[in-house]
């Protein structure tokens, strides 16, 4: 059963508890990190994934949480001798920026790198990221200061729907994408430009019909944190959680 594993679920400055917002999905054949924030490589081992296991990332956006870990997730995997290639999703403003950094560190120079090809994504409602047997994701632009997408991962074995809102201000852009989602990710940094409250991200589930709601991108240094799950039930009838370093969703 494909599952999706929390791997950070703090806003930008994370703590102790938290690290910074970034996951991954596994299947039987794809395992797809979504963003490198922090140093993911010491999260990937604890809950038993191998880097060499990875076959996709997806960078929502070019903020330094979302991405400034990727040269150094590419530089180990190289010096443990990966052969196989690797599939960077991103949107054109992302990945040109992804391909400018990795020139301030002669990545071109690195002996023997495995193959890393980098997919475009189109700017729009519902593009194709990628295909297998038993996943299909689609993106679609979302509200956020940068150009960032928000995602939708469909389990065509179980028929079963998980939607990761990324960094936004409330938008019918995640409305469309978590319709009758099983499990919507919305993130709950608070009310301001780029970023949805809890209050609104209930309001959001509610209008998705979506069957369970995870908040993530909070500040988890925040001793009121479970109040956010109070705002959210206030707006969606059904189950809310946080959504918790290392936990796992299965669908």
């Amino acid at each position: 059963m494909a599952k999706l594993i929390v791997l950070g679920s703090s806003s930008a400055i994370p703590d102790e508890g938290h690290e910074n917002t970034h996951l991954v999905v596994t299947s039987q054949n794809r395992v797809v990190l979504i963003d490198c924030g922090n140093n993911p490589i010491l999260r990937l081992s604890k809950v038993g994934i191998s880097l060499d296991s990875l076959t996709d990332i997806i960078l929502t956006h070019f903020h330094p949480d979302h991405v400034s870990s990727f040269p150094i997730l590419l530089m180990h995997m190289w010096l443990l001798g990966r052969k196989e290639p690797l599939i960077i999703h991103g949107l054109d403003h992302t990945l040109d920026r992804i391909k400018r950094m990795m020139t301030c560190f002669d990545w071109e120079s690195w002996r023997d790198l495995f193959p890393v090809r980098f997919h475009i994504l189109a700017e729009n409602q519902m593009a194709c990221v990628l295909e297998s047997d038993e996943l299909k994701i689609y993106s679609s632009p979302v509200n956020h200061l940068i150009p960032t997408i928000g995602l939708r991962i469909e389990n065509l074995s179980s028929h079963k729907i998980v939607v990761y809102s990324c960094d936004t201000a409330p938008c019918p852009s995640v409305v469309d994408l978590a319709r009758r989602a099983n499990i919507l990710i919305h993130e709950a940094a608070g009310e301001a430009t780029g970023h949805t409250s809890a209050s609104q991200a209930g309001e959001i589930a509610t209008q998705a019909g979506a069957e369970n709601l995870y908040l993530i991108h909070y500040n988890g240094d925040n001793h009121n944190v479970q109040t956010l799950v109070e705002q959210a039930r206030r707006k969606f009838s059904k189950p809310v959680e946080l959504a918790k370093d290392f936990m796992e969703i299965p669908f």
